[in-house]
């Protein structure tokens, strides 16, 4: 019998065209290791909550075979029905890669931030915008430019650098006189990695390869889906390390740990659950959808 997996993917609206790739890929090798895949969207799946367990997910009103595995792909775009699907597979005995406790962290940038830095791993200092904001705080604590993002966003959606205490000011009167609601952080910036940072890939624990990003148009953003070029950088103990750490830590099976230069060293900028690696695979000859079915085959012993 073949192993059965889902991919649980984003709602149709918010489908990205970019992720067509990953799951193009995830399909491809599927079937090359005889893999019986399936792509789901939220929308195709009720839930019951009953004794009769097996039985209580629904996939488009019609009772389906569970799987053996899911892989969420989500990531910032994860609502509380989805972890709620996936949290009600989990206690079915589904093995789900991330789990949802883990996504509906790593969602949360500020919360990261907060879990990495109390275990002591380098982090860009980080603070929580309030309204009104102390400009003259944000100055002496952070200084400027100063880097603006969004709680929950992906793909460089949602940040903007301040050059200046000026346009930062006009910024947040912007956002006070529009959307007061925006959950919005403050991070210090490191000009050592102006247009660049690297993503390293993690799976099961080992960091599987690393490539840098760099902006191709002299903005200070260097991700891939918004037209950085990408090339492999090899890995060495520092930045393996801190990516492993970062997974461990967050508790995720796969994840794309962002890095930031500092000098000789580096800075953990962000961490995704549902890392894209188009570009990753462009950059760096690795097939990264075959290294998670591998995974999860030896993880969950479905061999």
């Amino acid at each position: 019998m073949p192993i059965k997996g889902w991919i649980l993917y984003r709602p149709f609206k918010e489908r990205i065209k970019q992720d067509s790739y990953e799951n193009k890929r995830f399909l491809e090798v599927a079937r090359e290791n005889d893999i019986d895949l399936k792509i789901l969207y939220p929308e195709q799946l009720d839930l019951i909550v009953t004794k009769d367990g097996k039985k209580s997910i629904f996939v488009d009103a019609e009772t389906v075979d569970l799987p053996d595995f899911v892989i969420p792909r989500m990531g910032s775009h994860t609502t509380y029905f989805s972890l709620a699907v996936l949290r009600h597979l989990e206690k079915l005995g589904v093995h789900i890669v991330n789990p949802p406790h883990s996504i509906e962290v790593v969602k949360d940038k500020l919360y990261t931030q907060q879990i990495l830095a109390t275990n002591n791993l380098p982090v860009p200092r980080t603070m929580l915008v309030r309204f009104p904001v102390n400009e003259d705080l944000v100055e002496k604590h952070l200084g400027f430019p100063v880097v603006v993002k969004t709680i929950h966003g992906s793909q460089g959606s949602g940040v903007f650098l301040a050059q200046d205490k000026g346009s930062f000011k006009d910024l947040m009167q912007l956002i006070n006189c529009t959307n007061t609601n925006m959950n919005i952080i403050i991070q210090e910036f490191i000009k050592d990695s102006y247009g660049r940072d690297l993503r390293v890939l993690v799976v099961g624990g080992r960091a599987i390869g690393c490539m840098e990003r760099s902006a191709a148009d002299g903005s200070f953003k260097a991700n891939f889906s918004q037209g950085g070029k990408v090339q492999n950088f090899e890995l060495n103990a520092e930045i393996e390390w801190l990516a492993t750490e970062s997974a461990k830590i967050l508790g995720l099976d796969v994840a794309g740990i962002d890095l930031l230069f500092a000098g000789d060293h580096y800075k953990i900028c962000e961490a995704n659950s549902a890392p894209g690696f188009q570009g990753f695979e462009q950059a760096t000859k690795i097939n990264v959808a075959e290294e998670i079915f591998n995974y999860i085959k030896i993880r969950f012993n479905l061999l």
